[in-house]
C-alpha cells in the first residue's frame, strides 16, 4: 500500500520544513507491513516565503509540488493534490504541527483490515494528549459535528478533523466543490451519501496552536460551514 499525504500550505515558513522531515523520516508500520509514502505539497500562492522555500532548498523532500497562482482555499488544494495523487489511500496533513504523522498507522489499521473505507481522526474521544485552549472554539466544532450529525445521520465526535484518511476509489468518486474549510462539512455530507460506504473514527492526540502562532479559521468560517452543512445534506 502507498499513502498519499496531501499538505495544503499557505504563509507556513516556520513549520513547513519540520513538518515535510517528520511526514518523510516517521517509519508508517501498520500490520507488520512498512506503508510508503507519497508526498504532495499544495502551495496556495503563499507570501511569507514558504514559496521561495518549496521552490529550492525543499522541493526534493516531497514527490510533488504545486502552486497556485492565487490564494483559492485549503479545500481547493486539497482538490489539486486529489487530481494527483498515486497512492492506494489518501490523508489530509496541515502543515503547522498540530497534528502527528506518527498516528498514521492508527489511522490506516481499520483500511487495512478491511473494515473501514474511510476514517476520522477525533480529537474528542481516546485518551490521547491534546492542548488545552479555546473553549468556545471546542463548543463551535462540537456544534458543527452535531449539526452535521443530525443532517448526514452518522454519529461522528469530530467533524472538523484535519486528518481524514479516504481509500483512493471513495475519494476520487465526489465532486468536491469548495473551496475555503468548507471542505469539511461538504466532504462528510457526501461520503454519508454513498451507499455502503463504512466510516470510522480513531482517537487521535492533537498539538493546537493560538492565533499569534498562525491559527487561521475563524467565526466567518463557522457560519460558512452551517451553510455547508445544509447545502451538502439536503440537495443534491
Amino acid at each position: 500500500m502507498t499513502l498519499t499525504v496531501i499538505i495544503p500550505v499557505y504563509n507556513e515558513a516556520d513549520t513547513i520544513q519540520l513538518l515535510i522531515d517528520r511526514v518523510r523520516n516517521t517509519k508508517t508500520v501498520c500490520m507488520g507491513s512498512v506503508i510508503q509514502k507519497e508526498i504532495i505539497v499544495v502551495d496556495d500562492c503563499s507570501t511569507d516565503g514558504t514559496r521561495e522555500l518549496l521552490q529550492s532548498k525543499l522541493k526534493t523532500l516531497a514527490d510533488k509540488v504545486i502552486f497556485h497562482d492565487a490564494n483559492r482555499g485549503k479545500g481547493a488544494a486539497i482538490r489539486s493534490g486529489i487530481a494527483e495523487m498515486q497512492g492506494d489511500v489518501m490523508i489530509v496533513q496541515d502543515a503547522d504541527l498540530e497534528y502527528d504523522p506518527g498516528e498514521y498507522a492508527k489511522l490506516l489499521t481499520p483500511i487495512l483490515k478491511g473494515e473501514a473505507d474511510v476514517v476520522y481522526g477525533t480529537r474528542f474521544s481516546g485518551s490521547d494528549a491534546h492542548r488545552v485552549l479555546y473553549f468556545w472554539h471546542y463548543v463551535g466544532n462540537r456544534g458543527l459535528t452535531m449539526l452535521s450529525n443530525m443532517f448526514s445521520n452518522l454519529n461522528l465526535t469530530d467533524m472538523e478533523t484535519c486528518y481524514k484518511v479516504f481509500r483512493k476509489d471513495v475519494i476520487q468518486k465526489i465532486k468536491l466543490e469548495q473551496n475555503r474549510f468548507g471542505f469539511e462539512p461538504e466532504v462528510t455530507a457526501k461520503i454519508a451519501k454513498i451507499q455502503g460506504v463504512r466510516i470510522y473514527e480513531v482517537g487521535i492526540s492533537y498539538h493546537g496552536r493560538t492565533y499569534e502562532q498562525g491559527k487561521k479559521i475563524n467565526w466567518k468560517d463557522g457560519i460558512s460551514a452551517i451553510w455547508c452543512i445544509i447545502r451538502y445534506n439536503l440537495f443534491k
